[in-house]
């Protein structure tokens, strides 16, 4: 018997990311690719830009209204 548990149970590989790891601590700067990642967008050229924007815009504020 063995002592593994069946694949249903067990995690999936794309599971979210667990909630306490998404929250950015407090005085550490927001770069751009932090942005673009909790956005859930890929990290492009265009995505980059899109988070630069935002970033001079609304200051380290934008990652915290994109996070739980």
């Amino acid at each position: 018997m063995s002592t593994s548990e069946p694949a249903a149970s067990r995690p999936s590989e794309d599971r979210a990311t667990p909630d306490r790891l998404l929250h950015a601590r407090t005085g550490t700067e927001v770069s751009p690719e932090d942005l673009v990642l909790a956005s859930g967008k890929d990290i492009t050229p265009r995505n980059i830009e899109w988070a630069k924007r935002k970033l001079a815009a609304e200051g380290p504020a934008a990652l915290e209204k994109l996070l739980p």
